[in-house]
């Protein structure tokens, strides 16, 4: 397999969590079961066959390599892929695509589907994304990943499997659908887009932003610019539910010791080792 751009690696409880996000340089994450993928600042060749793309929103760092994703897919003679992006996107990628079309001479087939904020999209019976408005610098949105499960009502539970069975073939609905959060991806955002929707404190995995570390850094300023600090999460730290918490795209001002050194003193045990940086 050809290797062209690093990325790391996390499995959760039978999900795997594939990215790489540093600020003003590439974000991109791929959920490989799922086969489907965030935001597209980069791509490795590994990823092509995931068909199925959501973007937060178009700062270049993370909608960069949206037409190459496209032209390759289209080159390997695989299907066009879906890309799921914020509404006001939809033309000016459509228009992008079409200029690098002209400029590399190949078709740029793939289907653009515009998404708002309370929308839901069918991956399969088993699993939907629905997606919420968060707070950047442009138009920009989350999504969460729900797994459906059907339940037996709890007035049938104590009924034979005949019982039920001829119920079912009598028309009667005897089971209800639950779902349950288990991954959220909040993209760039101010703590508001977290604060806003709160099934993101609750998904097993959180995919967050934590872009600024250093005391020296002044968070209004930075929300300001549409990002978090370290001390966003250290108010927030008892909202948490996730079982697993990954921020990532910290800013280049950073090395990996700075950034560990920063949030090892804030959580000393890391959230219960549920926090996980990303770097």
């Amino acid at each position: 397999m050809i290797k062209n751009v690093a990325f790391r690696q996390l499995v959760h409880n039978g999900l795997t969590i594939e990215g790489f996000s540093r600020a003003a340089v590439q974000t991109f994450w791929r959920i490989a079961e799922l086969k489907i993928g965030f935001d597209l600042g980069a791509h490795p060749w590994e990823f092509m066959g995931t068909p199925t793309w959501f973007i937060s929103h178009t700062h270049l760092d993370h909608v960069a390599a949206l037409p190459v994703y496209v032209a390759r897919r289209r080159m390997m003679k695989m299907e066009p892929p879906t890309i799921y992006l914020p509404e006001h996107a939809v033309e000016p990628v459509r228009h992008m695509l079409r200029s690098f079309s002209e400029l590399d001479r190949g078709r740029m087939p793939c289907e653009l589907v515009p998404v708002r904020p309370g929308d839901e999209i069918v991956l399969s019976r088993e699993w939907v994304v629905s997606s919420c408005a968060t707070r950047h610098t442009v138009p920009a949105m989350g999504y969460v990943v729900w797994e459906r499960r059907k339940k037996l009502k709890p007035e049938y539970q104590k009924l034979t499997g005949d019982q039920i069975r001829d119920l079912r073939q009598s028309g009667c609905e005897v089971s209800q659908e639950t779902r349950i959060p288990r991954l959220a991806y909040l993209g760039d955002s101010t703590p508001q887009g977290l604060d806003m929707n709160p099934d993101m404190y609750r998904a097993e995995i959180l995919i967050s932003e934590m872009t600024f570390v250093a005391p020296g850094h002044v968070k209004e300023k930075i929300h300001k610019y549409g990002h978090m600090h370290l001390e966003d999460y250290v108010e927030r730290r008892d909202r948490f539910q996730n079982e697993r918490l990954i921020v990532a795209h910290f800013s280049t001002r950073y090395n990996t010791h700075q950034i560990r050194r920063h949030v090892e003193k804030a959580f000393p045990d890391m959230l219960g080792g549920r926090l996980y940086l990303w770097t």
